[in-house]
């Protein structure tokens, strides 16, 4: 084939692997499309089934409520239409016996003034004792209209104005929540989780964090943070397991909370920081992530380790003191390249601490810098960056070469920074602790 055919078929292949990757592209994007189109739809339809639902309990409740009231009016009304009708009552039926006895005496006098001359005079003598007897002066007292009651009910008409209004503005539908995840950080055991206010009109006061499982339906969101920060690291979480995160937030002054943000999945490939069990002197807890110095070692006890070489250069490593014991100048918190059986502290070669007293030691030799003393409630954090003092080449890493770790220590408010010489080429490295007196509790995370 001549050079034409051969410039055309090298340029309709670039053109159909253009093609092929444009096509791709399309169809990633209509992929997206669809995924935001759910997201409209099935965000659109829970929130219709939760206002159904609200306003369907809402009216429940208030004719629940208002049929409540009502009876319990009906039956003021009937108890005070009893109380008031039984005097009446008493009096009507005192009223009722004194017109028998009148009709009956009546009857009495019309028959004595019809009979004869003969009976007359006792007809009429027992007539007249029965009339003294039954007193015709003596008169029971009605009570006037204006001395009983009568009964009303007083209704203020402003309530439905009230209700109307409430109702008016009751309930919201917002198109974006206030909140949303900004960012999901892989810890070792656990997500750092970061999120921002994307609605600078709305006035945080707290921010609530939840989490579950991805993918199982019957589990339930639960809280992991309730507070005014905008990150938290949750922890305990399996690796390679997904997990949905979501955040909302409490206006200042307010009880309800914002909806929810879009729920943003993420896991963690990292293994959780464990301590070595069997270290005497010390008890772990059930996920071996805290350590307490107890008093069972008869002498000075050894460096607690780490089970494993779990740091990794980049990460931050948090200790946090939850008890603390008596200061001693051999305590220490730290990293090292290795190891070590039967070292009591951290503060020799290989090695980077801080004691309880602030002093830093690198390599076993003291800083000049030295940061805030360590007490219940610190937390030291170290962060690490590999440095390479020599060109790097394939040789130099499998003979080792000389390396240095920009190392970071934070404790309190303030951090030193400097350059650790190592011998060998190492991407991670084991954490350990140290503690003369009994008392001391720390969590590393």
């Amino acid at each position: 084939m001549s050079v034409e055919v051969d410039l055309l078929l090298q340029e309709a292949k670039e053109s159909i692997e253009a093609a092929q990757n444009y096509r791709s592209e399309l169809q990633q994007r209509l992929q997206g499309l669809n995924q935001a189109r759910k997201q409209i739809r099935g965000s659109s339809g829970q929130a219709r089934e939760a206002l159904k639902r609200h306003f369907t309990e809402l009216q429940a409740a208030a004719g629940r409520l208002l049929s409540e009231r009502l009876a319990g009016l009906l039956a003021e009304v009937d108890a005070i239409e009893a109380d008031s009708i039984k005097p009446l009552d008493d009096c009507q039926s005192l009223i009722e016996h004194g017109v028998g006895q009148a009709d009956e005496l009546l009857r009495e006098g019309e028959a004595a003034l019809r009979c004869g001359l003969g009976e007359k005079e006792d007809k009429l003598g027992s007539f007249t004792k029965k009339a003294m007897h039954i007193q015709l002066d003596s008169l029971p007292e009605v009570p006037a209209l204006v001395d009983v009651p009568c009964v009303s009910a007083q209704l203020d008409d402003s309530v439905l104005s009230l209700l109307r209004d409430r109702v008016s503005r009751h309930g919201a539908v917002s198109s974006h929540p206030p909140v949303q995840i900004e960012e999901l950080q892989e810890r070792p055991g656990g997500i750092l989780v970061r999120w921002c206010k994307v609605d600078e009109d709305f006035a945080a006061a707290d921010y609530r964090l939840q989490y579950r499982r991805s993918g199982s339906g019957g589990s339930q969101y639960e809280d992991a943070y309730i507070g005014r920060d905008c990150e938290f690291l949750v922890l305990h979480l399996d690796p390679h397991t997904d997990h949905l995160f979501r955040v909302s937030a409490r206006g200042e002054g307010r009880t309800e909370w914002s909806p929810w943000s879009v729920p943003q999945t993420g896991y963690t490939t990292l293994a959780p920081h464990e301590w070595r069990s069997g270290t005497e002197g010390y008890i772990l807890s059930s996920r071996k992530n805290i350590a307490l110095r107890n008093d069972s070692a008869q002498s000075r006890c050894a460096v607690l380790y780490s089970n494993a070489p779990t740091y990794f250069c980049g990460q931050t490593l948090t200790f946090k003191i939850s008890a603390a014991g008596q200061f001693d100048q051999l305590d220490s918190l730290g990293v090292c390249i290795d190891p070590q059986s039967g070292d009591e502290s951290l503060q020799r070669d290989q090695a980077v601490c801080i004691s309880t007293n602030g002093a830093v030691f690198v390599n076993g030799k003291e800083m000049t810098n030295q940061l805030p003393a360590i007490t219940v409630g610190s937390a030291v954090t170290f962060d690490m960056e590999v440095v390479n003092l020599l060109p790097v080449s394939n040789n130099n890493l499998s003979e080792g070469g000389h390396f240095k770790l920009r190392v970071t220590i934070g404790s309190g408010n303030r951090e030193v920074v400097f350059d650790w010489l190592v011998d060998q080429a190492v991407d991670c490295l084991f954490f350990g602790c140290s503690f003369v007196h009994s008392g001391w509790k720390v969590l590393v995370f």
